[in-house]
Formats: C-alpha cells, sequence, structure tokens
C-alpha cells in the first residue's frame, strides 16, 4: 500500500466513523457540525476549544463555523450517552479482536477552571494539579485490554453545593433528574448500566477513592464482579486467621445475641499497622512491565485478611480476599495497598499486574489531554462539559 492508498483507507474510515456516530444525534442538520468537530480534534493545534478549531476546519468563515460549533457542542439537543453508546458498538468490537478485555477501570478526573459559573466547579481534588483546587470533577468507566483502554461511561460530577442551588442549576441548564450522587454511587451506576448492555466483564480496577468505601466493594460483589481496588493506610482489617468473636451465649433471657464481638486483645488492626509486622520473607521483588527506560519493579506482599469496617453490627464475619501492599526498597513505610477479591489461589505476579493495569487509563487520560485536547472546556452549561469530554 502505497501514501496515498492509507491517506484514502484513513480517510474513509474516519468518515464511516462518523457516519455511525451521526446516527445517534437523531437529526440530519447535526451531521456536518459533528464531522466538523471530529476533525477539528484530530488535526494539529495545541488549543481544541471550538473558536481554534473553527479556524483550522474553515478559514474562510471561522465566526459561522465557531457558531455552529458551539450551538452543536454546547446547546443542541442531542444525548452524549446515546453518542456514547455508538463509540462503544463501533471501537469495543475491533478491540476484542485484538485481545480479550481484563479489566474495568473506573476512574476521575479533574478539570482546572477558574470562577464560579461552570456546572459543577468547586474547590475539590484535582488529579490533574495533585492537589485542592478550584476544578470540575467527572467520574468514568473504561474496559481495558492489555494494549488499550475506552471510556463506555462518563458523567459530570455534581457537588452537593451546586445540586441544591437551584439559582445556579438553572442558569447552567443542569436537569431536574439529575441529582448529588458521591462518586462511588455514580460508578456503581456506570457498571451496573454497562453490565446489563452485554459488555464484557472484567475485573473492577480503582482508587483507594473508590476502594475504601466498603458499600461498592459489598455491591460489586453481589453483581458478581471480582475487583482489585485502593485502599487507605487507616482501613480496619482482621489479620490472617483471625475474625470476629462469635455472639455472646445466651443467658436464656430476652433475645438471643446475635452480633459478632471484639474484645480487648481481640481487635482488628489498620491496613498500615498489619503490613508493617509482616515477616521479612512475605516480601517479594516482583516486575509487572517495561516502562520507558527501565522495567518497573518494586517489593510487594499480600497476605488473606477479612475487612473489618463496622461488622460488629454484622452476625457473621466478612469473607476473606488479598490484601496486596507496596513497599519500594528505600521507603520508610508502604506506598500503596489494595483489597482484592481475585481467586485464593492467584499467585502473587498475576495479583500485581491486575492491580497495576489501573496505569492504562493515566495514561490514556495523558494521551488524550495532549494530543487531542479533549480535556479542554468549552463551555460553562452541563451539555458542553459532559459532551467534551
Amino acid at each position: 500500500m502505497d501514501l496515498q492508498d492509507g491517506i484514502e483507507t484513513s480517510e474513509s474510515r474516519f468518515a464511516a466513523y462518523v457516519e455511525a456516530l451521526a446516527s445517534a444525534l437523531g437529526h440530519a442538520d447535526r451531521v456536518a457540525p459533528l464531522k466538523a468537530y471530529c476533525t477539528g480534534l484530530l488535526l494539529p493545534g495545541d488549543r481544541k476549544s471550538v473558536e481554534p478549531m473553527a479556524a483550522r476546519v474553515e478559514p474562510g468563515r471561522v465566526q459561522a463555523a465557531h457558531q455552529s460549533l458551539h450551538h452543536f457542542v454546547a446547546k443542541a439537543d442531542w444525548s452524549d450517552d446515546a453518542v456514547l453508546d455508538a463509540v462503544r458498538a463501533q471501537v469495543l468490537p475491533a478491540l476484542e479482536r485484538q485481545a480479550p478485555i481484563r479489566a474495568w477501570i473506573v476512574a476521575d478526573t479533574g478539570f482546572p477552571k477558574k470562577g464560579k459559573h461552570s456546572v459543577g466547579v468547586a474547590r475539590q481534588y484535582c488529579g490533574q494539579l495533585g492537589k485542592q483546587d478550584n476544578c470540575q470533577v467527572a467520574v468514568s468507566l473504561s474496559v481495558a485490554t492489555e494494549q488499550a483502554s475506552l471510556p463506555v461511561a462518563y458523567q459530570l460530577y455534581l457537588p452537593e453545593s451546586w445540586a441544591n442551588d437551584r439559582g445556579r442549576r438553572e442558569k447552567a441548564g443542569v436537569p431536574e433528574d439529575v441529582i448529588f450522587q458521591t462518586k462511588p454511587a455514580i460508578a456503581l451506576t456506570q457498571i451496573r448500566a454497562a453490565l446489563d448492555s452485554g459488555v464484557s466483564p472484567g475485573v473492577v480496577l480503582a482508587d483507594a477513592g473508590y476502594g475504601n468505601d466498603t458499600a461498592i466493594r459489598t455491591e460489586l460483589t453481589e453483581m458478581g464482579m471480582t475487583y482489585v481496588v485502593g485502599v487507605q493506610a487507616s482501613i480496619g482489617l482482621w489479620p490472617p486467621g483471625t475474625q470476629p468473636l462469635p455472639p455472646k451465649p445466651w443467658s436464656g433471657r430476652g433475645r438471643p445475641p446475635s452480633l459478632a464481638r471484639r474484645q480487648p486483645g481481640h481487635a482488628p488492626v489498620s491496613a498500615k499497622e498489619l503490613a508493617q509486622v509482616l515477616p521479612e520473607d512475605a516480601w517479594h521483588r516482583i516486575t509487572w512491565r517495561e516502562g520507558t527506560k527501565a522495567p518497573l519493579a518494586s517489593r510487594f506482599a499480600a497476605v488473606r485478611v477479612r475487612p473489618a469496617h463496622r461488622d460488629y453490627w454484622r452476625s457473621t464475619p466478612r469473607a476473606e480476599e488479598w490484601f496486596l501492599i507496596e513497599w519500594p526498597d528505600g521507603e520508610v513505610e508502604p506506598t500503596k495497598y489494595w483489597l482484592s477479591t481475585l481467586p485464593e489461589d492467584t499467585e502473587l505476579t498475576d495479583l500485581v499486574d491486575q492491580a497495576k493495569l489501573r496505569w492504562r487509563i493515566e495514561r490514556d487520560y495523558q494521551e488524550l489531554k495532549q494530543e487531542i485536547g479533549s480535556m479542554r472546556v468549552c463551555g460553562a452549561g452541563r451539555n458542553g462539559v459532559c459532551r467534551r469530554h
């Protein structure tokens, strides 16, 4: 195939892809701005907001193209969820022809913002900046193979300060049915929808902002989903071979005791405390993938534990699961902790490999920001945010 054939093939594939997405727009007059918008994202240029994109796509009629693109993204009445479903229908089969789905990755990403009028903006943790700052945050669910990932759900997080402010909601065009949800609750909704849509299952991966939530781990297990999720150093765990005491013996009077017990000398410990008392032979150096300069490796240990969160209100202990710890050489304490419901016979190398697959979404987000600019918000309204990203 010569260069011209390659160009023509790429152009025909792009045209077919856009045509498939257009079927989800609901109106024929939205097809042209969709094609212009997708073309603008892929053309060279540092800024991928609407005005400079319009100048690159249609340099002879910049103002008209700008108005058309802005209306299409921020105002036009089409479903961003329907378009995302159309993307999934096009891309997911191609991914699965190359390799099986290994993971469902839950993540959130922040977009630094100035002012207070863009929908959902608040002072909150922004991963892009690595600190608390004024930003918007969106929760996403992506499926990942060994080679690539694909977002299958995406939702703007609406802080309580926004959800309860009718004036700001109306000004930004936030629909009445959009209510406050925690980020873990949003993630669970996305996972249920993906299951209902028949997306091939994978191991759920998430950082400690989600994994530390007992409810999300419990729900995932009830859905039949296996997980490897980050947890905080303070989470309570029953060390290997221990569990809550059974209910007190019944005295013969009143209602028989039914709740599990703790007592001095028989209580859970924090993840950090447990990691620090593991014997030296529990730790192994594991290499999980090739980095840009050298293989990525660190020290890991894994033991079977029982999560302890409020189990004094339960009649039976929680099931055992894996507790995975990373403690790099030279560090004074462990740096990362995970809980996992992978099978009991899972090898340490496989636990590490699965936990570290979450890097895929971090790298893909970074590439989107750098190459396509898809993290730059083009409008203050809800539609502009949700569709732009």
